[in-house]
């Protein structure tokens, strides 16, 4: 990405945003910074460090970005901690939490030298958390990033995880509520979206129309569409069930549930069955899933849409709502997480608690197309103010400033 790269978003957000930018980096660069995760593709994490690490790169900050290696044994652990942090009772044998410490052990022999001469090391969320105790001549500040609603852990799950989040230097959460009692300081930073991304970026009418064709999803027709992972957290069943309760009052609905799986998530095929049984032979009902890189045909699919649903019963944030909320669609949400903070009940679309709620709201707006619209617009300016990739990269700038001058009374930029 090059320095005309970032002067793309200036069309978008002004040349301000951009010169402030600059301004914060500018006393950081020639710093060193890595980030770890545990995919390079399937989820949100892995599309906001897609964008977020070449910005760094072209502002000057010499940015890496490392993916943590594992087997079935490991990534089942970690799904396990990711459904306990987010308030699921789970179990976790001796030999699964064994494995997950020897794999961090076993990256960080890999990794080491880069990280332990990094400024600043960034650890995204469970799966790599234990790096830092491998890397013991470590010179930088580490930071750990949790996506995750850890609002209301299963508490075994949170006392393990702890024991390794406690030493890092500073952690991130997407919400207040989200953070935890931690011995140093914690930030608070939503994700965002990149305007200029395949998955944002304005498409023709008729490119819209030639991916609806493909998957025989009729436009004259109201559509309601979900896209995210097939995980139960999203709760894909309920929202089959919205939609059939739905369907009472507007006969001609169609419903898409869009989305793939994620590398370090070994469930989604088992839910993805169970989606496919509770569509059953509703040629209605558009089960699509997707690879990782169908960013266009995902941005078609939410434009096509009347309404956009993410039913999620737990959420980190729902990077799946910013995008719809983008292309001016009002979104139905569950009332949960980071979608608190996007759906603004009435104004930006409605929070729901069940799939008669969602039922009830999918048909207000699709008879009161007025509202939907109104809806839409608002939606729109709400994530230009409030939630684009120019506003994360300033944010991370400010915390590198932060946990670099420590305590200090006054940072000078």
């Amino acid at each position: 990405m090059t320095t005309t790269q970032l002067n793309r978003y200036a069309e978008v957000t002004g040349e301000a945003v951009i010169n402030e930018l600059r301004q914060l980096a500018k006393p950081l660069q020639g710093m060193k910074v890595v980030h770890v995760n545990s995919t390079k593709e399937g989820g949100g994490v892995a599309e906001i460090l897609n964008k977020l690490v070449p910005l760094m790169n072209d502002l000057g900050i010499h940015t890496n970005w490392e993916i943590i290696d594992g087997n079935q044994t490991f990534f089942q652990c970690t799904k396990s901690f990711h459904n306990g942090l987010q308030g699921s009772v789970v179990e976790l044998p001796e030999a699964m939490l064994q494995a997950y410490e020897e794999t961090n052990e076993l990256n960080a022999e890999k990794m080491r030298t880069m990280l332990e001469e990094s400024d600043i090391v960034v650890i995204h969320d469970p799966q790599p958390a234990p790096l830092l105790r491998f890397c013991p001549n470590r010179r930088g500040k580490w930071v750990w990033r949790c996506h995750i609603d850890v609002s209301h852990p299963f508490r075994p799950v949170w006392k393990y995880l702890r024991n390794f989040v406690v030493d890092y230097d500073a952690s991130i959460f997407s919400l207040a509520d989200f953070a935890k009692t931690l011995p140093h300081p914690q930030y608070l930073i939503a994700p965002s979206i990149d305007p200029l991304s395949d998955k944002n970026i304005d498409l023709e009418k008729d490119e819209i129309a030639a991916v609806c064709k493909r998957f025989k999803i009729d436009m004259d027709r109201p559509l309601i569409t979900q896209v995210s992972r097939f995980d139960r957290f999203k709760d894909p069943l309920g929202v089959i069930h919205a939609y059939r309760l739905a369907r009472k009052f507007v006969p001609s609905l169609q419903l898409v549930l869009a989305g793939g799986g994620a590398n370090d998530d070994p469930e989604g095929e088992a839910v993805l069955d169970e989606v496919h049984a509770a569509a059953a032979d509703d040629p209605d009902v558009h089960v699509l899933l997707l690879p990782s890189d169908a960013h266009r045909t995902i941005n078609a699919i939410q434009r096509a849409a009347d309404i956009v649903v993410q039913k999620s019963v737990k959420e980190g944030f729902g990077l799946t709502v910013t995008e719809a909320l983008w292309k001016g669609k009002p979104v139905i949400g569950g009332n949960c997480g980071g979608i608190r903070l996007q759906v603004i009940d009435h104004h930006t679309g409605f929070l729901v608690e069940s799939p008669e709620g969602t039922a009830l709201r999918t048909r207000y707006l699709l008879y009161h197309r007025d509202k939907q619209q109104e809806m839409g617009r608002k939606a729109h300016q709400f994530v230009l103010d409030n939630y684009l990739i120019t506003r994360h990269l300033r944010e991370y700038l400010t915390l590198i400033h932060g946990v670099t001058h420590g305590s200090g009374a006054r940072i000078e930029v």
